[in-house]
């Protein structure tokens, strides 16, 4: 699932519209709403990260999880309410998803680099450590002239880790097609 927005949007702003199943679809996602979108200030990302939290936390409630959520944010602006986007990537490393952020423009934007957790380990403001990276901050100049491929895998790159990390600390291991098949529930 994928949820792709500009910097402003709110929760009211997002519904069942905005998902996106499987890596096709948050490639899909992405490559439609790039065109597309007006950016504009001030960039709150706190929000849509807890939005998708909750989704998150409603999944770990299955016994399976077999849900693992990617919130993909684009931006043009540094983060203004960076203390709460660090306690909600904290809070979310517990959680079945990952965030990917796409810098796009000039600004500066060393503090998403922070959020990335490739330099060292987040802290939310209270000084809790994430409990794994689940953040992947990419910034778009540096694929201007680049193919879509190599931007799309950029921007994936760390998610098929991040998927692992997570079933592998809460003991989830895969099913074999035949089980996963099995366990659905087909309509008539």
């Amino acid at each position: 699932m994928a949820k792709s927005m500009d910097s402003e949007d709110d929760e009211e702003n997002h519904d069942e519209e905005d998902e996106e199943a499987g890596i096709q679809g948050v490639v899909e996602a992405y490559q439609s709403c790039l065109p597309k979108l007006q950016l504009y200030g001030p960039t709150n990302i706190a929000p849509i990260i807890q939005k998708v939290a909750k989704s998150a936390s409603e999944e770990t409630n299955t016994k399976e999880a077999s849900q693992y959520f990617i919130l993909l944010i684009l931006t043009d602006g540094v983060i203004t309410d960076m203390a709460d986007t660090r306690e909600a990537i904290v809070h979310a490393s517990h959680l079945p998803m990952s965030v990917i952020i796409v810098g796009v423009g000039n600004a500066d934007f060393s503090d998403m680099q922070m959020l990335d957790g490739d330099d060292g380990i987040l802290r939310s403001p209270k000084g809790e450590p994430v409990l794994r990276d689940i953040v992947q901050f990419v910034p778009f100049r540096n694929f201007k002239h680049a193919s879509p491929a190599a931007l799309a895998k950029s921007v994936l790159a760390e998610v098929p880790n991040q998927v692992v990390d997570y079933y592998n600390g809460k003991g989830i291991k895969p099913k074999c097609m035949s089980e996963y098949e099995s366990s659905r529930t087909l309509a008539p």
